[in-house]
């Protein structure tokens, strides 16, 4: 290559031992053509022999690895053409952790598009590396020429002559030599030495070897692949101090603890949760502590909010007196573990005025001109009981502080952390966090509580957050949710992962607000098979649906007081939907096609409420030798009845066109045989959702 000096695009230098290589690629037996990308003048291309671009899956600009989790199956795709009409080939090349190289052959698309495809499964958690190669593919080439001239009586001995050529490039073995001797015995009839050409022995033959020439390997690029907990969970959200308290006759409480919180896990094990998440459990600040429903004065009965972090007692690294001790935390840990659970606990970085810092670290916070420090706003909001971090006046200080307090709690058996309102700290903060501590525990989830605006939300998981909340809970027509599972599944996939939460102690939408029961079921049926990590907030499945006024928070908010609730009681008299949760979460977890993310595929319904996708696993996938589709159909109107035709793409989870198929409700063990078109009634009030899924023979 010239020196940049005199070159004469100087801009766009590239080495060609990453960038478009032409290799031989003498695994296949077709030695053809090789060749340095390097032209005789000393110029080097920025594009291959054969171009391949637009690789997938990768982020912009390539800044920060693409990402999956273990056990995810991923579409690897790429644009590839060239000059003229002869016929490519092309495969991923695929390197795990161990440097174990695999090769999957891709497929194109569809005529025209130049896209290929193939789906690879990764199974072990560390940085895999692939790349692209593609070729010509000589003997696919020849045969379309050949298969429309000779007939036609064009070139006939010609090209037989080529096509023997060809297949001394393919071996020795007894299937060649027969297909060579068939191709130039020009006594045979010409339609038998066409017919050896296509010998499905011989097809298969090429088809491990390919006959062709120009390989060119695309760049490289590396893919992350986290533990399946990273992209695969059902989490549950429980205030410790409500579970198990008492209120006395002056009005006085006894708070729950870490030893009544953990009685209940049980229960939420049973429903099939396997992630308990807890709000912060430190010291709660006295100054300006909220009261009842958000108020400004808070009486001397009132918990305040958990979010106030911070008081005499300690700060990010301490637990409240009243929920125990470490000990107890311990024990409440263990016990998750025992039923089957893993413990997420809130980080949140923010103080109550009364937290160690303000004293210790004031250069920690943004201190006004008139001495005082700004509380936390988001206008006209006002959260006058939070101190938010200012990153900037001490950043190493902060950034180690900060790392301390995750390793505290990492030590003592926390390996998930719910991240509060991370948007409002600097990302590159998050990149180096996040990072340091993967590097010293490859295990650790970190989830993103970012409502916020969507380049936010995308770069929080570009830079490492795992899993991510979302705009699931105020999508809630036909349309507004296609779009959202189109986005989840495509085109943020590469390294953004939803967690479809129905609600939060902070959001209770109109929907459910004025949905009734079927609203909850609705909902409740969409998280569990729209993405493979979904939760609720406790109180869910007793349909507690009134909000404060002028507000999408629940009345009697938990974040302020103290909510005890009889959940036994509630079954008891067919007040819970709790048995409804057991069931999805049940489904969820039999079905290996609703543990990914990116197969999920819209189809159409003549009903504007009627929301109708398809999840598929092809059986080379699911473990079981059999494939795993699932079709939901949901009427997402809660207050009515919908009769509809529902119109179906069954290529699109392993049927034939126009075939018809076996269907199996598993809400309600109906059984249909359907077809591309289906009539479908949907009664929100009783039975609002099909989950339905499909029958196949074993082995496909």
């Amino acid at each position: 290559m010239r020196p940049e000096s005199v070159c004469r695009y100087p801009a766009r230098c590239c080495n060609l031992s990453r960038y478009g290589r032409i290799v031989a690629i003498s695994e296949y037996g077709t030695v053809a053509a090789s060749a340095s990308g390097t032209m005789s003048d000393g110029f080097s291309p920025h594009i291959g022999r054969i171009p391949i671009r637009d690789l997938s899956p990768q982020q912009p600009e390539d800044r920060w690895p693409a990402k999956a989790f273990a056990g995810e199956v991923v579409p690897f795709e790429a644009t590839i053409f060239r000059e003229g009409h002869d016929l490519l080939g092309a495969e991923l090349v695929l390197a795990n952790p161990a440097g174990t190289v695999s090769r999957h052959r891709m497929h194109l698309e569809s005529a025209g598009t130049d896209r290929w495809r193939v789906l690879a499964q990764l199974t072990v958690v560390g940085r895999w590396t692939w790349h692209i190669r593609a070729w010509s593919d000589d003997w696919a080439t020849w045969l379309h020429n050949a298969e429309i001239k000779i007939p036609a009586g064009q070139d006939v001995e010609l090209m037989f002559s080529m096509g023997a050529e060809l297949l001394k490039r393919a071996g020795t073995s007894r299937v060649v030599k027969d297909a060579i001797t068939a191709l130039q015995d020009s006594t045979r009839p010409e339609e038998t030495r066409l017919a050896a050409a296509t010998d499905p022995k011989l097809a298969a033959l090429i088809a491990a070897r390919p006959i062709a020439s120009l390989a060119t390997d695309s760049e490289e690029l590396t893919l992350t692949v986290e533990r399946t907990r990273a992209g695969v969970g059902s989490w549950y959200e429980l205030f410790p101090r409500s579970e198990g308290a008492q209120q006395n006759p002056d009005g006085s409480w006894k708070s729950g603890t870490f030893r009544t919180a953990a009685k209940r896990l049980p229960s939420i094990a049973d429903m099939g949760f396997d992630v308990v998440y807890l709000p912060p459990i430190h010291p709660i600040g006295e100054a300006f502590r909220k009261g009842p429903n958000n108020t400004l004065h808070a009486g001397p009965n009132d918990p305040g909010s958990p979010w106030a972090i911070g008081n005499e007692d300690g700060g990010h690294d301490a637990i409240h007196p009243e929920l125990g001790t470490v000990t107890d935390f311990k024990f409440f840990v263990r016990t998750a573990a025992a039923n089957g659970m893993e413990v997420a606990l809130d980080l949140a970085l923010q103080c109550s005025p009364d937290h160690p810092w303000v004293r210790e670290h004031p250069e920690w916070f943004t201190t006004l001109p008139d001495g005082s420090i700004a509380y936390a706003e988001n206008p006209p909001k006002k959260y006058q009981d939070i101190y938010p971090i200012n990153f900037d006046n001490d950043p190493e200080g902060l950034r180690q502080e900060i790392l301390r307090i995750v390793e505290h709690w990492i030590a003592l058996g926390i390996r998930i952390f719910r991240v509060d309102n991370p948007h409002t700290k600097p990302l590159m903060f998050w990149e180096w966090l996040i990072a340091e501590v993967e590097a010293r525990h490859g295990d650790i989830v970190f989830l993103a509580e970012a409502f916020t605006r969507p380049p936010m939300m995308q770069a929080l998981a570009g830079a490492g957050f795992q899993q991510s909340y979302s705009y699931f809970t105020w999508r809630n027509t036909k349309r507004e949710l296609e779009e959202f599972f189109v986005q989840i599944s495509d085109e943020w996939s590469h390294s953004y992962r939803p967690n479809l939460f129905v609600n939060t102690p902070d959001i209770l939408t109109e929907y459910l607000q004025f949905g009734g029961p079927a609203a909850y079921k609705i909902r409740a049926a969409l998280a569990t098979t729209g993405a493979p990590s979904w939760g609720m907030y406790s109180g869910y499945e007793l349909f507690e649906d009134v909000a404060r006024a002028g507000s999408e928070e629940n009345i009697d908010n938990e974040k302020y007081e103290f909510k005890p609730r009889d959940y036994a009681r509630a079954e008891k008299v067919g007040a819970s939907l709790a048995p409804y949760i057991t069931q999805l979460n049940a489904i969820r977890r039999a079905h290996p096609a609703l543990q990914q993310l990116r197969n999920l595929t819209i189809h159409w319904s003549d009903d504007e409420s009627i929301l109708v996708y398809s999840k598929y696993l092809d059986a080379s996938f699911t473990g079981t030798g059999r494939a795993d589709g699932i079709i939901v159909v949901a009427n997402v109107d809660p207050h009515s009845v919908r009769e509809t035709t529902i119109h179906l793409d069954p290529s699109r989870f392993g049927i034939e066109p126009g075939s018809q198929f076996d269907v199996a409700d598993l809400l309600t063990g109906q059984r249909f045989t359907w077809g591309a078109d289906n009539y479908v009634r949907l009664d929100a009030f009783n039975q609002p959702v099909h989950i339905l899924t499909v029958d196949y023979p074993k082995g496909t």
